[in-house]
């Protein structure tokens, strides 16, 4: 066994945790849409700290291996590296300084709010778009890099997949909050025959 056998083991640990993490994020954030009570976004949120220490920490280990793997065998002729770290680069500060805090603002408003139904103001901070929308680009983004790493195409290709990938994850992203809008708007009329 190897340092570079060791550094791969330890990449691939890393993306499967920076997966795991991003993934209770979005499952919390998705389960905060269909919430009536505080005490459900209480439960809810709990799942965000830690989750979110997961997250950062399994990405440093992905990020530091990987620059690890790609110093040692790859070298400059991998294009694919350049474009796999760059979107590396520009998501992992996402995960951390916009996502991040607006969950843990949702957590925090909801132990400061008193039991009962939702408010307003914790409403609008639980169906803020860019958390959603946010959690499909990022997902759609590392499976954009999990491809750069398996296939390794060349340059122009590289930086198609990756602008697929950010679309794809954005679409989807839009979609689900789109029809979560819609299913709102719905409830909030069905809530309110005499209009």
């Amino acid at each position: 066994m190897n340092i570079y056998t060791l550094a791969l083991f330890a990449h691939i640990v890393g993306a499967i945790g920076t997966f795991i993490g991003v993934s209770v994020w979005l499952a919390v954030a998705e389960a905060l849409r269909r919430v009536q009570r505080v005490e459900q976004v209480r439960t809810l949120t709990s799942l965000i700290q830690p989750s979110g220490i997961f997250a950062i920490v399994s990405i440093l280990l992905l990020g530091i291996a990987g620059f690890y793997m790609a110093l040692a065998a790859w070298g400059e002729q991998a294009t694919w590296i350049a474009v796999a770290t760059i979107s590396f680069v520009f998501l992992a500060p996402f995960g951390a300084f916009v996502i991040d805090p607006r969950l843990r603002a949702i957590a925090k408003a909801a132990v400061a709010a008193p039991d009962g139904p939702l408010s307003a103001s914790l409403a609008a901070r639980i169906h803020d778009p860019l958390v959603g929308i946010g959690l499909y680009l990022y997902i759609g983004v590392l499976l954009g890099i999990v491809f750069l790493m398996t296939t390794k195409p060349p340059l122009a290709a590289s930086i198609l997949a990756m602008v697929v990938a950010a679309m794809l994850g954005l679409a989807v992203g839009l979609l689900f909050w789109l029809l979560a809008r819609s299913g709102m708007r719905q409830q909030r009329d069905m809530g309110n025959p005499a209009r």
